[in-house]
């Protein structure tokens, strides 16, 4: 997790400088010279040949261990300059695990394709992505993160915060500002390839997010770091209820939802946001700059893609996918407007859940056709 709540206020710890490979091969050297050094008493004994092939074995292997191919096989280490994103690794993510999302995945697509494939960006890459809950802001953002750093969530290198979690009190901003400047300063320090989430930006006080302005501008460098490498997503329910309408409007004009193009509903959502008070991006510096690359947002889904969100969780937890189940957990589900009954209100975030209550069944069903 990004910070630690104590005594009521987040604490950002700064990052320990020097957590890249180098600083470990570099770890990995001293730790082989002090072992040479150990050994000098006894190879004083040899013949002056076997004294100068001791040593060249211990520095040989010296540098095998800290050899960077070698030694980030067994440690995490920040991706190297020339690090790019597999562009069709990323889509097959999408397409496999983002249902009725066209314009997030042609969007974010595009966009980080375009950051990666730079090798010189002029700024760090910024995404808001909004969208009522369970449309798959979270999801798109793990897959993401996951494609930077394999480890996803559990890297070092990515860092997620939690409005509600990590800055809860109004009366501490001033606090929180000075330690997501210095958390965010220190982890770029370490890794120039960081990935920062920031869930729940409709519950952030207002003001605190324009703490990390300086870092998403077109700076070269601010206090002898670059951050142009890095990635800043921000997650927000806030701009949810425009996005349905403008969805609900193309679906009463007898439109296909995939007919939505960006440019449909982002200056919507840009002024919408700026101008939402529940919104941590109220009146905020990032919008007036023009800091944010993207406002991406997540259309509400329908029954059909209900349902597959069902028959994913179905296969991910290795049932075979019986139909009726996928409608029965479907059918579950609460649905707006009230006559039309199109969009699920809650997404697909209560599918997990809903599934549990067939789990029963669904492992009977697995076994018979096992």
């Amino acid at each position: 997790m990004a910070a630690a709540a104590t005594g009521g206020a987040a604490v950002c710890p700064a990052a320990a400088g020097g957590s890249g490979p180098g600083s470990g091969r570099g770890a990995a050297m001293l730790r082989a010279a002090g072992l040479l050094w150990l050994l000098l008493p006894g190879l004083a004994a040899l013949e002056p040949l076997s004294v100068s092939l001791a040593i060249g074995v211990a520095w040989a292997i010296t540098g095998y261990l800290s050899h960077p191919n070698f030694y980030c096989s067994y440690v995490e280490c920040c991706p190297s300059a020339g690090h790019r994103i597999n562009a069709t690794a990323l889509k097959a993510q999408l397409d496999a695990k983002l249902f009725g999302q066209h314009l997030a995945k042609d969007v974010v697509l595009r966009a980080v394709m375009g950051f990666t494939n730079n090798p010189s960006p002029k700024k760090p890459l910024t995404l808001s992505l909004h969208g009522w809950a369970g449309t798959g802001k979270n999801f798109l953002s793990q897959i993401l993160a996951e494609q930077v750093h394999p480890a996803g969530l559990r890297s070092k290198f990515v860092h997620l915060f939690l409005a509600t979690l990590h800055f809860p009190h109004q009366e501490q901003v001033k606090l929180y500002k000075e330690q997501l400047q210095n958390w965010i300063r220190g982890n770029v320090s370490a890794c120039p390839h960081s990935v920062f989430i920031f869930d729940e930006m409709d519950k952030m006080h207002p003001g605190l997010i324009d703490a990390i302005k300086p870092f998403l501008d077109y700076y070269e460098q601010v206090d002898r770091v670059s951050y142009r490498k890095a990635i800043f997503i921000f997650l927000s329910n806030a701009g949810g209820d425009l996005i349905n309408k403008a969805a609900l409007d193309f679906w009463t004009s007898g439109k296909r939802r995939e007919e939505i193009q960006l440019k449909d509903l982002e200056p919507l959502l840009s002024v919408g946001v700026f101008n939402n008070k529940n919104s941590g991006l109220w009146h905020s510096s990032l919008i007036d700059r023009n800091l944010i690359d993207y406002f991406v947002p997540f259309l509400p889904l329908e029954h059909k893609h209900v349902k597959m969100c069902v028959r994913a969780e179905m296969t991910a937890r290795g049932y075979v996918v019986d139909e009726n189940v996928v409608q029965a957990v479907a059918d579950e589900m609460t649905f707006f407007p009230k006559e039309q009954k199109i969009y699920s209100d809650k997404g697909c975030k209560t599918v997990q859940a809903k599934l549990d209550i067939h789990e029963d069944f669904v492992l009977r069903d697995t076994k018979a056709k096992g």
